[in-house]
């Protein structure tokens, strides 16, 4: 092989294995960890209340620590069941090439978010660290053995509950004066409708891999509705998530700029074209995830941004109870 061609060669391989791992570290899928603490600010903010900036950012990196375990270690729980051999050529196992330090990493990042969040909780509330167990949990119960409930379709509501009530009540407890009482009225009302954005997330991610789901017994809500139907939902996925965001509005209780959370729209209208079209064609949607994700994070940031408006225009938040 001439000189040139070798080197050119040798570029290539390095340019593809540099886009391997940019897929593998996935940093847009932070905006899921960085997203219950921003809408909790907005939302106190918004109320006129004060917000414990340092102690935000520590639950923040906290939420970064612990999301890079749940996705290591999701990446070694499908690698044991072989459904990434085909589909996934960055799943960061494959990459490096043995479990052993992917497994080493994750636990030093899991010990790592505990121990922080252990910190802040005892400058708050003992409730925070026990809210952060909880929503490891759910993410163990997703793809951990023995349960692997996600094998079983059950991913998404454990999604929903993790980032939904749970992290948005650690969140508003985190920059609250210490308290301990969990705000679950304020959680409920705050995270249901952008943890159901995050949900959606996790829903589009399967719909490029169902043949290798299928085939290793994954049976992922997109698996068993099949990807037409599936594909029916989305619309849903986004009007409820919308719903529950403006009912507060339409009630009364927040102020009308917290209907920025639509600035996630024109992100949603193209995912929802994109699989209404090219469903059954997984070359073509393998980035549908990754509209569900600026969907989510748009939303979310319109409506903490919006949210915290409010008393600018003489709209304050109303607390709920």
């Amino acid at each position: 092989m001439p000189d040139h061609q070798a080197v050119v060669t040798l570029h290539s391989r390095v340019g593809d294995r540099r886009r391997l791992w940019k897929a593998a570290i996935k940093w847009p899928m932070y905006s899921v960890a960085v997203m219950p603490v921003l809408l909790a600010a907005g939302f106190r903010l918004g109320a006129g209340l004060p917000v414990r900036w340092g102690q935000g950012l520590g639950f923040l990196l906290a939420a970064v620590l612990l999301l890079i375990w749940e996705n290591l270690s999701n990446d070694l729980f499908d690698a044991e069941t072989g459904v990434d051999e085909r589909g996934k050529p960055h799943s960061v196992v494959a990459l490096v090439g043995r479990s052993r330090p992917v497994k080493q990493l994750a636990m030093l990042a899991l010990l790592g978010g505990l121990l922080l969040m252990l910190l802040i909780a005892i400058r708050s509330s003992l409730a925070v660290l026990m809210l952060a167990l909880v929503s490891c949990g759910l993410g163990y119960l997703y793809q951990g053995p023995p349960f692997r409930l996600g094998y079983q379709g059950l991913g998404e509501p454990l999604c929903w509950l993790a980032f939904g009530p749970f992290a948005t009540a650690a969140a508003l407890l985190v920059i609250a004066p210490a308290t301990d009482v969990v705000p679950w009225d304020a959680a409920l009302l705050l995270g249901s409708g952008p943890a159901l954005a995050t949900t959606l997330v996790l829903f589009c991610s399967h719909f490029h891999q169902v043949e290798e789901d299928e085939a290793h017994g994954k049976r992922s809500p997109v698996v068993r509705l099949g990807t037409a139907r599936a594909a029916s939902l989305v619309p849903w996925f986004v009007a409820g998530t919308l719903a529950l965001e403006w009912a507060p509005v339409l009630h009364g209780d927040w102020p009308l700029t917290a209907l920025l959370g639509g600035l996630g729209l024109p992100a949603a209208s193209a995912l929802i074209r994109l699989l209404r079209s090219h469903h059954h064609q997984p070359e073509r949607i393998t980035g549908s995830k990754f509209l569900a994700l600026r969907f989510q994070a748009l939303n979310g940031l319109g409506l903490s941004i919006g949210l915290s408006l409010g008393p600018w225009i003489g709209s304050p938040v109303l607390q709920p109870g």
